[in-house]
């Protein structure tokens, strides 16, 4: 499913347009973006909670060539499904 298909369904089930559930859509995930950018904690009841976590810098090596480089340090967003999304995945 991508965002396309995400306002179809949106516009399905609230009798909307699809072009007022895309700005929908696209105003939720640019809040998410905004908030986890600021390093904010964001928790969606029901859904999951997403998380900014700290990559430290860290030693690798080049797998073509076996040169030791420097790999930089940096911030990812990682997501933790509710119990309810756990359930019907597992269900």
């Amino acid at each position: 499913m991508n965002n396309n298909d995400l306002a179809d369904v949106i516009a399905q089930a609230e009798g909307v347009t699809k072009t007022d559930a895309r700005k929908l859509v696209d105003a939720v995930f640019a809040a998410i973006s905004e908030a986890a950018a600021k390093g904010e904690e964001i928790s969606l009841n029901g859904f999951g909670k997403f998380k900014v976590k700290d990559s430290p810098e860290r030693e690798g090596r080049n797998p073509a060539t076996g040169e030791a480089m420097t790999f930089k340090a940096s911030r990812k967003l990682t997501f933790a499904p509710a119990k309810a999304v756990k359930d019907k995945l597992n269900g």
